[in-house]
């Protein structure tokens, strides 16, 4: 064995137990953690699939899926997503990633979640107090990958959270990893590209959330039954910390059929969240080549088997790349999924290569 393959093993091992860290336990934790909007998955393909994407993402989506992804892009891609959630909530993603040559991709990544507004109530005016209020959580992501060699790609994510109730605020910053490696098992041509991908990220290991703002502050009197006292003392309600939802992904994916016209990729991930129990999400993906006009796509998946009391099920989309001049590319994507008895949940994304 090389001396690079020997560093890349003890590298798999350390990211593998730092990845065991990730607590979930019974009883499981669900519900303790903050801005909930960073696991709901962003990027149509990588939904269609049933967010088995770990080691097969290869586009600018890889800045939310796994950063070491962003190492493979032979081009600049701008992609942006559009996901109408329940209950008339609505989340985005905008991506940017720009090759650098010899140096490795640079990506920015926005994450957004709007939640619209509602009426304020009170006790005493529980019809509304003509005031409304709002809530919106986001995540800016600067990201780097990088191709070490064709078998081997790491990537890192810096971001900033941020999310509002009101006038209530609360933000933290989080680091994500992750790495790929390429093997020819499996490999019809017996290169590494075509071979069994193994891929490991994990997310969102930070700091904690703690809401602070101007509606906490209350004022009190510490002796109602007294006189002479001074009655209103400015107060302030302090509100726990929260972490935010740490994920550790680990998956593969090959290649069954693979020829100039045909190929077929299937993934299975495995998940080790810290709010949750443990579960596996399985997808695969038909790509048809058409020669002067591009590759159709047809997805399909099932996210959370495994979970207990999961919500979620199979999932199904479709995508389009289209070229034109200088080998450029349009890629049209859409993603259907089940959420239980809380419906289904359709996302589109536009991408632009080039």
């Amino acid at each position: 064995m090389t001396t690079n393959k020997k560093q890349l093993m003890l590298f798999i091992g350390a990211f593998c137990c730092m990845g065991l860290q990730v607590s979930a336990q019974e009883p499981y934790r669900v519900g303790t953690t903050s801005a909930n909007f960073l696991e709901l998955g962003y990027g149509s393909a990588g939904i269609a699939v049933g967010d088995a994407y770990v080691s097969s993402v290869r586009d600018v989506s890889s800045i939310y899926w796994n950063p070491a992804g962003l190492g493979y892009m032979g081009k600049n891609e701008f992609q942006v997503m559009h996901q109408p959630w329940i209950a008339d909530i609505n989340t985005a993603f905008v991506g940017l990633g720009y090759v650098v040559p010899r140096w490795g991709t640079v990506g920015v990544g926005l994450v957004y979640t709007g939640y619209g507004e509602e009426e304020v109530t009170s006790m005493l005016m529980q019809e509304g107090t003509g005031e409304r209020f709002d809530g919106l959580d986001y995540a800016v992501n600067l990201s780097f990958g990088r191709k070490l060699a064709q078998w081997f790609s790491f990537g890192l994510s810096g971001k900033f959270v941020s999310s509002r109730i009101w006038h209530e605020t609360a933000s933290a910053v989080a680091l994500d990893l992750g790495a790929i490696v390429n093997t020819r098992f499996l490999s019809w041509t017996g290169t590494e590209e075509s071979g069994l991908s193994i891929g490991m990220s994990i997310s969102n290991y930070g700091t904690r959330m703690q809401y602070n703002g101007i509606d906490l502050k209350r004022p009190i009197d510490e002796a109602p039954n007294e006189a002479g006292n001074f009655e209103y003392v400015p107060a302030r309600y302090e509100t726990q910390a929260w972490e935010l939802p740490l994920i550790f992904r680990i998956g593969i994916s090959f290649h069954p059929i693979l020829t100039s016209v045909h190929r077929v990729t299937v993934a299975v991930d495995a998940l080790h969240p810290n709010n949750n129990s443990e579960y596996i999400n399985v997808g695969g993906e038909y790509g048809l080549t058409v020669p002067g006009f591009g590759v159709l796509m047809l997805r399909a998946g099932y996210k959370g088997m495994g979970m207990v009391d999961s919500e979620f099920g199979p999932t199904f989309g479709f995508g389009f790349l289209f070229n034109f001049l200088h080998n450029n590319a349009i890629k049209i994507d859409y993603a259907y999924r089940q959420v239980g008895m809380l419906g289904s949940i359709n996302a589109y994304t536009l991408g632009l290569t080039f």
